[in-house]
């Protein structure tokens, strides 16, 4: 999953800003881990996210919530 996770950032996220289409390519990397059939199925752009992009000086450079 970590390595899903790196390679949907290293390949959508541009600049230092988190777009909200890249949120829904994380929530679609995180379900296809996911063992429970009724978590990975529900409503794709529900779940709750919490994403930090850090810069190389470990510094936030951008935040995006979705509850």
């Amino acid at each position: 999953m970590n390595r899903a996770m790196t390679q949907i950032a290293r390949h959508f996220v541009k600049g230092a800003s988190i777009a909200e289409g890249i949120l829904n390519r994380l929530e679609a990397g995180i379900r296809a881990f996911d063992p429970c059939l009724s978590c990975s199925t529900h409503a794709l752009g529900m779940m709750p996210l919490h994403v930090q992009l850090v810069g190389p000086d470990g510094d936030v450079r951008d935040e995006a919530w979705r509850h």
